[in-house]
Parts: C-alpha cells; sequence; structure tokens
C-alpha cells in the first residue's frame, strides 16, 4: 500500500469526533456528470465514527466517483479492490438520482480527501 493512500478494507477510524467546522469536500457543484460510470456496490457504512451514511457506490467523502469511460483503468482498479473486500462490484452508468457526484481525477487533483478515516 502506497504511504498515505487509502483503500478499501485498510482505513483506520478517528477516534475522536470531527471538529465542528470540518467541511465534507463538495467537489464541483456545477459538473453533470450523467452518462459517466461509477461503481455500483452491495450497501456498506461509512468508517467515520458516529455517521450514520450508508454507501451503494464507490465514494469519496459521501459523493459517487465518476469516470468518463466505462473501461477507465482506475475505475476498473477500484472496483477490483471492492471486489478482493466482498462489495459485489458492477459498473454501472451514473444517473443524477444516485445522488451527488465527483469526477474521480478532480477528486485526485483535491488530494484523495476521505470522510473520517486516516491511514492506519
Amino acid at each position: 500500500m502506497e504511504q498515505g493512500r487509502f483503500q478499501p478494507g485498510r482505513a483506520g477510524l478517528f477516534e475522536e469526533e470531527p471538529a465542528a467546522d470540518e467541511e465534507l469536500w463538495t467537489g464541483d457543484d456545477s459538473a453533470d456528470h450523467g452518462g459517466w460510470f461509477c461503481v455500483k456496490t452491495d450497501p456498506f457504512p461509512c468508517p467515520a465514527k458516529g455517521c450514520t451514511f450508508v454507501a451503494e457506490f464507490m465514494t469519496a467523502a459521501h459523493l459517487i466517483l465518476v469516470w468518463q469511460e466505462s473501461d477507465d483503468p482506475n475505475l476498473l482498479r477500484h472496483a477490483a479492490r471492492a471486489k478482493e473486500v466482498g462489495r459485489n462490484p458492477r459498473i454501472a452508468e451514473y444517473a443524477t438520482s444516485y445522488g451527488p457526484s465527483a469526477s474521480y481525477y478532480a477528486w485526485e487533483a483535491a488530494g484523495g480527501p476521505v470522510h473520517g478515516v486516516r491511514a492506519p
């Protein structure tokens, strides 16, 4: 595992509560990702202590990660990781009705922010 990178099933929980002024990364609210692709999974809870969010897609900071191409190597890598931890991944065409989204590459450019987890 790369130092400082998060991987499914390999993150730890913060023991302390998030600071009151902590804000989730929101990505680019103006982007329309309809028709892009995402990784749908079996439901899994957010690992942040006290958070009740349950994801059904590969997410970052509660945003569904999306890719322009269904065969993008990073999409396939994330789907493979989800399979390794038993989340039953399926590549699906993203629809805005699924919830808020963020481009995988915008997320990477922002430093890969993740809600409530840190490297072990």
